[in-house]
């Protein structure tokens, strides 16, 4: 029985788990009755607790080891450089796209309108108003902050700016291996080591999954049913179908299908793992193993490609969170019935791209990113509570599908860019794929 189990694909596993997940939890909702949630609470709810903390455990050690072990692969310092500027430049073009795309969406449907912000209750109003009230620092603090005065302390934390300071440490110290040349070999093994065997203690928690998500999903919809479904049924269907034309047509039409002149279907298909586990856990971080697995096995791309564009990508490539973000300010807008005027889009669009980079590759981070966009057309701090009090209970549903966006667009680039790198192995991008 478990073998069988094994033998069928991470992804198809998660899924299953996933709609198991939701029929015991609306049983429990609907039919049971609050004991039998309790229950789910207490004894099941823990399980997708542990699975999602020993996702946490590893993302530090896991954006390091990939990164240098990727610095290492190039040899040569002065392509880190052109690799780099082709990687940022595109990742920005991209969410220039989706967050155009997020507000279509939001005018085409309308998700605010007719809204009203009943349920949510003062402590819920006060607790957001205490997080988004928080001393933000200046561009120039956030550049500086890149740079770790202490690396280790940047590596016990996992918020984005700390994530990003690992990234810069992991760089340079992958450019002083290669710079020391033969000097640096034994520290070069020992590096190329533990990349192996955190990949391997990743794979290992990734069995896990269909554990995990089974566990989370039974306790959302035991605690909320179908109720918090229909409540924001049209900010869903919107925020759906803007990701599914982001990735169809941006990453594979215009990305994969027009400018590296590579087969479409075979991209999706050889990236399926990494969506499903996106899908389950929203977390571009927690993703990032199965990511860099697809890339190297399904896609053909060389490891001096995948583990330095896919590390970066989880932290700064966020496509997913520009067309929520794009989607959330016309909801706002439209709930409160706020007018907006076409230089009102325009600053939405820029101010959604340039939030997006700074979100963290964990669950729900953009939530709370949401206020600087908001706050482009006036925005009061009290109107910014009352909205996400609304939509925080719901916010996971919603984070999965930013995250599937995001993942697919970290691919996406890593694939154009081995392409201009000469590190795309063809024969293993056009194989035909195991079924």
């Amino acid at each position: 029985m478990l073998q069988t189990w094994q033998a069928i694909k991470l992804w198809k596993r998660v899924i299953i788990a996933l709609f198991l997940g939701m029929g015991v939890g609306l049983t429990a909702h609907y039919g049971i009755g609050e004991s039998a949630s309790n229950f789910i609470t207490t004894w099941i709810k823990p399980f997708g607790q542990a699975f999602v903390n020993l996702i946490k455990m590893l993302i530090i050690p896991l954006i390091m080891v990939t990164l240098i072990s990727g610095v290492i692969a190039m040899g040569d310092p002065k392509r880190l450089g052109s690799l780099g500027i082709k990687t940022i430049l595109l990742y920005l073009g991209t969410t220039l796209f989706a967050v155009t795309i997020g507000l279509l969406f939001g005018t085409l449907f309308k998700p605010g309108e007719g809204v009203e912000f009943t349920g949510v209750s003062e402590a819920d109003r006060a607790d957001l108003a205490a997080k988004v009230t928080q001393e933000k620092p200046s561009l120039t603090a956030r550049i500086l902050d890149i740079i770790p005065e202490n690396p280790f302390a940047a590596m016990a934390s996992t918020d984005s700016a700390a994530i990003l300071s690992v990234i810069f440490f992991s760089i340079v110290i992958g450019i002083g291996i290669i710079a020391v040349g033969e000097k640096g070999n034994p520290v070069k093994a020992f590096i190329q080591s533990a990349e192996e065997v955190v990949m391997k203690i990743t794979m290992f928690v990734m069995e896990l999954a269909p554990i995990g998500v089974f566990a989370l999903i039974a306790w959302v919809m035991a605690e909320m049913g179908l109720g918090i479904l229909a409540a924001l049924g049209k900010l869903t269907i919107a925020l759906y179908l803007a990701c599914f034309v982001h990735i169809i047509l941006v990453y594979g039409g215009v990305i994969i299908r027009t400018i590296v002149k590579l087969p479409m279907i075979r991209f999706f298909h050889g990236i399926l793992d990494a969506q499903g586990v996106a899908y389950s856990t929203a977390s571009s971080s927690a993703t990032l193993p199965v990511t860099i697995s697809c890339a190297q096995n399904n896609l053909g791309i060389e490891e001096s490609v995948a583990g330095s564009v896919l590390p970066l990508g989880a932290t700064i490539n966020m496509d997913g969170t520009a067309i929520y973000l794009g989607l959330i300010a016309l909801f706002a807008a439209q709930a409160l019935n706020i007018p907006l005027e076409f230089v009102d889009y325009l600053m939405i669009a820029a101010t959604a791209t340039l939030t997006s980079i700074g979100a963290a590759g964990i669950p729900s981070a953009s939530l709370f990113l949401a206020f600087t966009v908001l706050g482009t057309f006036g925005v009061t701090l009290d109107q910014y509570t009352l909205v996400i009090a609304f939509i925080l209970p719901f916010d996971r549903i919603l984070d999965m599908m930013r995250t599937v966006t995001n993942v697919t667009g970290d691919l996406a680039v890593a694939t154009t860019v081995a392409k201009w790198e000469k590190e795309l192995d063809e024969d293993v991008f056009r194989a035909v794929p195991a079924k």
